[in-house]
């Protein structure tokens, strides 16, 4: 019974432990912000990316932000694939795409 509890106890312990981003998540830095967000509306016009239902959500929540509490230039967010977007940008769910896949290809 000891070594199934121990095994079951060791196994849920590294699951939690994979599950955890690390604490020193890297930030993008002003040239990768900029490099993406000019990328995005290149990426729109295009066609080449489509979003997701998260893509989708943020940018209802984009808008609402928007209209409540007027626009600041950039989204501030810890998840660094979303992280410095254009406002104007985010509010569309295929501009969040694009700028998410250009964050990615950075290593983000």
């Amino acid at each position: 019974m000891l070594p199934k509890l121990l095994s079951a106890l060791t196994l849920m312990t590294l699951v939690a432990l994979a599950a955890t981003p690390p604490a020193d998540a890297q930030i993008p830095t002003v040239a990768d912000v900029a490099a993406c967000n000019e990328e995005a509306p290149k990426s729109v016009k295009a066609r080449t990316t489509s979003p997701t239902v998260g893509d989708h959500a943020r940018a209802d929540r984009a808008r609402n932000r928007v209209v409540t509490s007027g626009s600041s230039p950039a989204i501030e967010s810890s998840d660094p694939q979303i992280h410095g977007m254009n406002v104007d940008g985010a509010i569309d769910a295929t501009y969040q795409a694009a700028y998410r896949t250009c964050m990615r290809r950075k290593g983000f």
